[in-house]
């Protein structure tokens, strides 16, 4: 769904674009070879009843939804160990800007695309294609779709962090899961995936680390103390990094710990 809007967005502002160009051979919302140019329009007028409201609220209610999908795409998701995982490698490899970034996120986004495929397709099946056949109601459908996002942090929060907050929120001793509040699981979701994405972190830098110190040594030994050890570790670390096949055992190693 989220892709056939964007398909339908850029078409839109394709479209635009080329009413733009065409301006000077347009006419009345008419281009030169008889094509409708699309027009937006936005405004504000006055309700005549209270489905206007409640359509109005629902749009409103939209864009904030749409607005926090980024923050709710990050903190309930395997987004946050695997970005996370991803910059220590390249901390731990001394590669400065390499990978950029952009290419971190990117892989980071479709990794937790391909984590989360099963936990999305259940929302789909059982929330939001009852709902759109108008099969159950709305309130149903949202407690059909967070019902597998809950189910998936619970897998991944340690009892731990579920206790701390459950502390914290002065709440009676829950005996069953359905009796945390998600505003209570969210939170203790996001403390153990950190926490787990630091101890892989810190794996991954202990061969770099004993890299580094060897090679160190061994120019002190030498007596090329004006040589930084930088500059022979980092190809030493890269050559490691690639023979070892790298990125194939730690992707495999990331999306195994969620399952």
């Amino acid at each position: 769904m989220t892709v056939k809007i964007g398909l339908l967005v850029l078409a839109i502002l394709f479209s635009v674009m080329t009413g733009y160009v065409s301006a000077e051979t347009a006419s009345n919302g008419i281009s030169a070879n008889g094509i409708p140019l699309p027009k937006l329009s936005f405004g504000v007028d006055s309700a005549k009843g209270p489905q206007d409201i409640a359509v109005s609220l629902q749009v409103l209610l939209l864009l904030t939804v749409l607005s926090l999908a980024p923050a709710l795409l990050i903190m309930v998701t395997s987004f946050t160990r695997i970005v996370i995982v991803l910059a220590f490698i390249r901390n731990a490899l001394g590669t400065q800007q390499i990978p950029p970034t952009q290419v971190l996120i990117g892989l980071a986004l479709f990794l937790t695309f391909f984590v989360m495929a099963p936990v999305f397709g259940q929302i789909n099946d059982n929330a939001i294609k009852p709902y759109t056949a108008k099969q159950i109601s709305y309130d149903k459908a949202y407690d059909r779709a967070a019902e597998p996002i809950r189910q998936f942090m619970f897998k991944q929060t340690r009892e731990k962090d579920l206790s701390l907050f459950v502390y914290l929120a002065k709440m009676k001793q829950p005996r069953t899961q359905a009796d945390i509040p998600t505003y209570v699981l969210i939170p203790s979701f996001i403390i153990s995936e950190l926490r787990a994405a630091f101890i892989i972190g810190f794996l991954i830098f202990i061969p770099f680390l004993i890299i580094d110190m060897v090679v160190a040594s061994v120019l002190m030994s030498m007596g090329m103390m004006m040589v930084p050890p930088v500059m022979i570790s980092l190809p030493l670390k890269i050559l490691l990094f690639v023979l070892v096949d790298g990125w194939h055992l730690i992707t495999r190693a990331l999306v195994m710990g969620f399952n």
